[in-house]
């Protein structure tokens, strides 16, 4: 029991809605209906999908995680050495199912999505790749974590790519790299003491606050080019700046302390993940008037 508490942590249970509303959200504004691939696709997105992408990254991130005081909660697992290998076969053999099925389903656009997001989640942590490590591409990669799930839904549905939707997913895509630059602030002494490099170990904690605040306004000025009532969504990007701003100056030694910072972004994300759902939902029902509400 405590080795599968162990690994249920590890697949960061608080961070499961962050990929598979995206993907519902884009299938069913699409499709209008919940059918066999919006349900498969869901459960995918929401347990096998992090089961893979965060046991892999706890794994590899042993050496570090053993300095960094947050693990060992709901902020990810510290995983002992006889678990890593049961734990990557545990986690690909819990998606692979899914995988088949919604690549069975799926169209050749769709399947190479879904391909290229899996390659994302590997190559974020897997040692040979390590995108992680790359400053940077590791805010990229760790952004489409987030966003490929919903870019796959609008192809499992059939989307064409519209404005609309590409100026949603950039937002999105801002967003995700914002934050995964924040993240890192709390590791930086942790990473360093590992030997391990990351956007925040590159320019520093303050810079990659500075970043981050950038991004998030970076996202907010793009909602507000999309078609009302969408830019509704733009202010929540405030909430996020008020829980970064405060560690503008944060110095290397200090960075841990924006762990605080952090705690306030895993409950905004519930906040703000409502606040977005309406407003879609709303901007969907005037979309597509006859649909029911």
């Amino acid at each position: 029991m405590d080795s599968f508490r162990t690994l249920v942590l590890s697949s960061r249970p608080l961070s499961w809605v962050n990929t598979a509303i995206p993907f519902a959200l884009a299938y069913y504004v699409t499709t209008e209906s919940v059918d066999a691939a919006l349900s498969v696709g869901f459960l995918f997105f929401l347990i096998p999908y992090n089961f893979l992408m965060y046991g892999i990254n706890d794994v590899f991130d042993y050496e570090s995680d053993l300095r960094n005081p947050r693990k060992g909660g709901v902020e990810g697992a510290l995983l002992p050495p006889h678990l890593h290998r049961a734990t990557l076969i545990a986690s690909v053999a819990l998606a692979v199912p899914f995988i088949f099925v919604l690549v069975w389903w799926g169209s050749v656009a769709s399947s190479g999505i879904l391909a290229l997001s899996l390659f994302f989640v590997v190559a974020y942590s897997a040692k040979g790749l390590r995108f992680k490590e790359i400053p940077f591409l590791d805010s990229l990669t760790s952004s489409a974590h987030f966003v490929m799930p919903a870019v796959f839904g609008l192809a499992l549905a059939g989307a064409s790519p519209s404005a609309t939707s590409t100026t949603l997913l950039a937002a999105f895509f801002l967003w995700g790299m914002a934050s995964h630059a924040f993240g890192a602030v709390q590791d930086v002494l942790a990473d360093r003491e590992a030997g391990l490099s990351s956007i925040a170990t590159a320019i520093g904690a303050a810079g990659a606050v500075r970043f981050a605040l950038a991004g998030y306004v970076a996202a907010g000025l793009v909602m507000l080019t999309t078609p009302a009532p969408l830019p509704l969504i733009a202010p929540t990007v405030l909430l996020y700046i008020a829980a970064v701003a405060p560690w503008w100056r944060v110095s290397d030694e200090k960075a841990e302390s924006a762990n605080r910072g952090w705690k306030w972004f895993l409950l905004l994300n519930f906040i703000t993940g409502a606040a977005v759902f309406l407003v879609l939902f709303e901007w969907w029902a005037q979309t597509v008037p006859e649909a029911p509400l």
